[in-house]
């Protein structure tokens, strides 16, 4: 699938610096409505979810986390970096041994309560 329009403008404003130590990625801001780094435990699981107000830009910070995006299941690697387009149904599990993070970008105007749940195995609303 090819990326959307505001994931370009999203991507293409992401500045990488390299410098003699090493390198550093800096994520536009001015959009963001919040900027978390979520831990899940082995076995936890975030609930399968929609938002209608608000895009998401993951960054996998560690192995052992399951990504669901619409359709697509995989196990992305350490530093691999995932666009949530609104509307989209997703989550985040754990699946190795032991905790895992990922860093999560809202990417519009929005809060805690944009969350529409389809699964949730703690058996929220």
């Amino acid at each position: 699938m090819s990326p959307s329009e505001d994931e370009r403008n999203f991507r293409s404003r992401i500045i990488e610096d390299h410098r003699p130590w090493g390198k550093f990625r800096a994520f536009p801001h001015e959009q963001a409505g919040s900027i978390k780094i979520i831990t899940v435990n082995p076995g936890g699981s975030l609930s399968l979810q929609s938002h209608s107000r608000r895009a998401e830009f993951w960054v996998a910070l560690d192995e052992g986390l399951e990504v669901t995006v619409g359709d697509r299941v995989w196990r992305p690697a350490a530093d691999e970096e995932i666009y949530i387009p609104r509307e989209a149904r997703h989550r985040v599990r754990g699946v190795g041994p032991r905790p895992a993070r990922i860093m999560e970008i809202w990417l519009g105007d929005s809060d805690e309560n944009d969350i529409v749940r389809y699964e949730d195995v703690y058996g929220r609303k």
